[in-house]
């Protein structure tokens, strides 16, 4: 629970951040026991304990140590735990302990600094309880003997101050000397020349005081042992030996070197090196050389542990005199720790409505390294929705920059990047995920502008003809989508009856039958409304095409089948193979291939003679007409259409043939003639017409008219000139029953009178071999050879090339 309610209070921080620019400062003396009163934080803070209880205030250190204890009723900051300052700060000058008070509602948090004050708790200690010191006879007064200082882990005037000798004796005393970085060098001091044979040993205590109220001592027993010659100890080049070396230092590497001389020789001149007991060799990351006195390294350093090492060295001679000199090592800083980055708070998910501003988290940055190594920048990687920004000293809030979109990005990964600037600097990356909630902000949206569905008439009711589709982009019942109907205009009142949509799926029915011929499509407008609140809508529009059946029989129009007595075609003796009779015409009320007609010649008195055009319907002769041939042909045509199944109609048709010209059809065809000499144009036909029924009253003549008509059957329909046909085959014509006209051009010879005349070559004897293909029937493929007639001097010369003309006044091809 405690877990619980920091983590909330710390949420709260990044709502309403209001920090204290200078930090609340307090003094504690060490040793305090657990419960004693440090200060009133509250009266200092401006608060009082009601505030503080309602406000659940609370103690927040970045170590997570708690060393003080609030009480709320009260509004003091009391001790947690007995306070040992060397135990927490070793021997540093300062100790300082900082912390946070945290409130909530509003989230606000004071910087508290408790410096802890030196007690005067410990005791000077030597490095050995007994020293003996080896020293010749007849030395010289003043002689000094360098002695091991006494430890003290109290600090300023509460650490060693004086060195005295009880009991004083008249041949020592101790000499003092303060040092660099606040040590001191003590040494004893001979006063006047031992004499071995009177006093072989000396046995006096070295006393230490420490500056304290009241103060502390410790004692060391100083064993002097009188020697014979030896009367020079080893002395260093230097007293104090400054060196420094990289934490990253290899195991093996030479710190420095110390050198010791002696004047004596021999064994008393031979010096060995060693370090001082008290600092405990086997914990020292250095070993020295006994002999050449170089230091290395043999445990690896860490500048974030200790940055100084105090080494005392010992030089002894052969003869047992030592010197004695100090080391300080420093170790220099190598940027090996990367920045560490510490949450404070933390709030995902984020609504997407949150305003720009709105702090997210809120976290502090920290390096074990110094100086440069352990300045740190904090930077946001390629994101541009959020941003940083300076809290207090080293805590940093991450805020929103701009509005946020779930339906653009539903989830942010923000990665913090904290960089010192060591060199090289060392990185460390903090990412955040944070989740956007949704909110009701986007209407749903269909799949399709506009649906496009069919349906076959004649349908059953009820029947799926398709489906609509909407997808909301929100989450949860934001987008859950319902469907409905609306009207397509505003003034109608009620939707389409005939269309269902159901609500669920868009899955869209048609209700009642339809009928192709009487409704060919339908629009209805579609509405998908989604679950949030205000819920929001959007319509679509439904395009229904009815699909045709083949419901509908072909209905012959041409020739008319309830007409009393039916009509029939007349076709000349001297038609052609291929030549138009007519054409059956019908519709069907279906569409699409429902009424793609076929014709298809059913019956008929001779089927050989006449073929149907499947595709257009027309009928043709299929071979030249013959005096065998029935003058009276009934034909009977199928007209089917493409559906699935076909339905069919049957037309009848009554062909009369002509066997021959006779007055009684020609007299009445009146013949156009295009050139200027109309009126002698006309004689000319007029003339060959008589001349012709002439020739049939004989045997001789009726033989030469029957070889002029082989001729003429090869490549001409009719004679053609200007004038007007029958009445009966002007209306033939119109209704598409009469083979292809022909315009020709008419010249007679010099001299020829009125007995000789010559048809000549139509007009346009150059047109292309399609143009002419179009003038056919679709079934039509047989290629038919023109015809020439001659007949005694005149020469008929028609050829089959079609040509724009009029008949009846009717253009026609």
């Amino acid at each position: 629970m405690a877990s619980a309610r920091q983590v909330l209070c710390l949420c709260a921080l990044l709502c309403v951040p209001r920090v204290r620019c200078e930090p609340i400062r307090y003094s504690v003396a060490e040793e305090g026991e657990s419960g004693s009163v440090v200060a009133n934080v509250a009266e200092d803070a401006g608060l009082t304990p009601a505030q503080l209880s309602a406000r659940r205030a609370r103690i927040a250190s970045a170590d997570g140590r708690q060393h003080f204890r609030l009480e709320r009723a009260t509004g003091r900051l009391v001790l947690a735990e007995r306070l040992d300052r060397e135990e927490v700060c070793g021997r540093s000058l300062t100790c300082t302990l900082a912390f946070e008070l945290l409130l909530e509602n509003p989230l606000q948090f004071f910087r508290v600094e408790v410096a802890v004050e030196d007690v005067n708790d410990h005791s000077p200690v030597f490095p050995e309880e007994r020293v003996t010191f080896q020293i010749l006879e007849r030395g010289d007064p003043g002689l000094r003997f360098p002695m091991e200082t006494a430890h003290d882990l109290d600090v300023g005037s509460n650490c060693i101050q004086a060195y005295t000798i009880a009991p004083e004796n008249e041949y020592f005393s101790v000499s003092s000397e303060s040092l660099a970085e606040g040590n001191k060098y003590i040494e004893l001091v001979l006063e006047k020349p031992l004499d071995r044979e009177e006093q072989p040993e000396l046995l006096f205590s070295l006393i230490a005081t420490d500056g304290g109220s009241p103060p502390r001592s410790g004692t060391t027993q100083i064993h002097i042992v009188v020697l014979d010659v030896n009367d020079n100890a080893p002395t260093f080049t230097q007293k104090l030996y400054i060196a420094r070396v990289l934490e990253n230092a290899a195991t093996g590497s030479v710190v420095l070197r110390v050198v010791a001389t002696d004047p004596d020789v021999g064994l008393n001149g031979d010096i060995t090196y060693r370090f001082s007991q008290s600092l405990g060799e086997n914990r020292l990351p250095f070993t020295i050389d006994t002999v050449s006195g170089e230091i290395c390294v043999t445990k690896p350093l860490d500048f974030e542990n200790t940055q100084k090492y105090e080494l005392s060295v010992q030089a002894t001679d052969g003869g047992g005199l030592s010197g004695m000199c100090n080391i300080v090592v420093e170790v220099m800083d190598v940027n090996d720790n990367a920045p560490e980055v510490v949450v404070s708070s933390f709030s995902s998910p984020l609504p997407e409505n949150t305003e720009p501003g709105t702090v997210v988290a809120l976290f502090a940055v920290r390096d074990r390294d110094s100086g440069v190594n352990g300045e740190i920048s904090c930077a946001l990687e390629d994101q541009l929705s959020f941003s940083l920004r300076p809290a207090y000293k080293n805590y940093y809030e991450l805020v929103t920059m701009s509005t946020l979109d779930r339906e653009e990005t539903a989830q942010y990964l923000v990665v913090i990047t904290a960089a010192d600037t060591g060199s090289p600097p060392l990185t460390t990356t903090q990412t955040f995920t944070v989740k956007i909630s949704d909110v009701n902000d986007n209407a749903p949206v269909f799949n399709q502008t506009s649906y496009t569905m069919y349906v076959l008439e004649n349908n059953i009711p009820g029947v799926l003809v398709g489906a609509v589709s909407a997808a909301d982009s929100d989450a949860g019942p934001n987008a859950k989508v319902t469907y409905s109907l609306r009207p397509v205009h505003p003034t109608e009142r009620d939707p389409c009856s005939c269309i269902s949509v159901n609500s669920e799926n868009g899955h869209v029915f048609v209700l009642r039958p339809l009928d192709y011929e009487q409704v060919r499509q339908l629009e209805v407008l579609v509405s998908a409304t989604d679950a949030g609140s205000p819920p929001l809508s959007t319509n679509v529009t439904i395009c229904l095409l009815v699909v045709d059946e083949n419901d509908n029989a072909p209905l012959v129009l041409h020739p008319a089948q309830d007409s009393s007595p039916p009509s029939s075609e007349l076709v000349p003796a001297s038609a052609e193979v291929g030549d138009l009779v007519t054409k059956v015409v019908a519709v069907d009320a279906d569409s699409g291939q429902n009424s793609w007609l076929s014709f298809h010649l059913l019956r008929a008195t001779d089927p050989g003679l006449f073929a149907v055009g499947s595709q257009n319907g027309e009928v043709r002769l299929r071979r030249p007409v013959t005096e065998r041939d029935a003058v009276k042909q009934k034909l009977e045509v199928l007209v089917r259409d493409n559906g699935r199944p076909p339905l069919s109609a049957t037309a009848a048709l009554n062909v009369l043939l002509l066997n021959g010209l006779s007055q009684q059809h020609l007299p009445q065809q009146e013949l156009a003639v295009q050139d200027e000499d109309s009126s002698l144009t006309i004689y000319l036909i007029v003339s060959l017409v008589f001349v012709s029924l002439l020739f049939l009253t004989s045997v001789a003549a009726f033989v030469a008219c029957k070889v002029c008509k082989r001729k003429e059957l090869k490549e001409g329909h009719m004679l053609y000139g200007t004038g007007n046909l029958q009445s009966s085959l002007a209306a033939g014509a119109a209704a598409g029953t009469l083979p292809h006209a022909y315009c020709y051009e008419i010249n007679l010879t010099t001299g020829s009178g009125n007995s000789e005349f010559k048809f000549l070559k139509p007009i346009l004897p150059s047109l292309p071999p399609q143009h002419s293909d179009t003038c056919r029937g679709v079934a039509d493929t047989e290629d038919f050879p023109p015809v020439q007639h001659s007949m005694g001097d005149a020469a008929l010369d028609i050829s089959g090339t079609p040509s724009v003309g009029h008949f009846n006044g009717l253009p026609f091809n």
